[in-house]
């Protein structure tokens, strides 16, 4: 699979804009997914759009693992974490060079969220594999690719790779503007 464009730094903050919530209601995605005191893995975080309401969903004694490739998405994520006073939730990381750098949550987490970014992977199946791991027995990850970006063959390819690692695959919620799966380790 070739390389695909990562989403400049500079485009993290139209992504994390507040206008957003109008389309794509963070809390509202969300809340059918994650429970108060759960452990929550969001790669591709960027400047934390999604990350802030994960970390109001899991509660004091949740945590929120926010992965990016790029270490100003990670700066813009942890000054808006601040504000939202929910910085000591979140574990803010750099993705390694070839992986997720997640050995530490094997078996651990109960959500994943992978919302606009399998796309732009070089290895998803990979990802994939590595996310399966990271997962609980019952965890559940929501995939959710722009439909500007990515076509229905595409997004059929990523659902037979995640297959082939190891989740049971169902149609997800609707999202406006995206195409969507739920994919849970047995």
């Amino acid at each position: 699979m070739t390389a695909h464009v990562v989403c400049p730094w500079w485009i993290g903050h139209l992504l994390a804009h507040p206008l957003r919530r109008v389309w794509q209601d963070p809390a509202e995605i969300l809340r059918p997914f994650v429970t108060e005191g759960m452990t929550v893995l969001e790669p591709g975080c960027g400047m934390g759009f999604f990350t802030i309401d994960l970390a109001q969903l899991v509660g004091p004694h949740g945590r929120v693992i926010a992965i990016d490739i790029q270490p100003r998405m990670l700066a813009g994520l942890g000054r808006r974490a601040r504000r939202a006073g929910v910085a000591d939730r979140i574990d803010a990381r750099l993705a390694r060079p070839g992986g997720l750098g997640t050995d530490d949550l094997d078996g651990r987490v109960g959500f994943c969220l992978a919302f606009a970014m399998v796309h732009e992977l070089t290895d998803p199946g990979r990802f994939l594999s590595e996310i399966h791991h990271a997962l609980e027995p019952g965890g559940r990850m929501l995939v959710a690719e722009p439909r500007g970006h990515v076509t229905e063959t595409a997004f059929a390819v990523t659902l037979d790779l995640a297959a082939a690692v190891g989740f049971a695959v169902k149609p997800g919620p609707a999202i406006r503007f995206s195409r969507t799966a739920v994919l849970s380790r047995a």
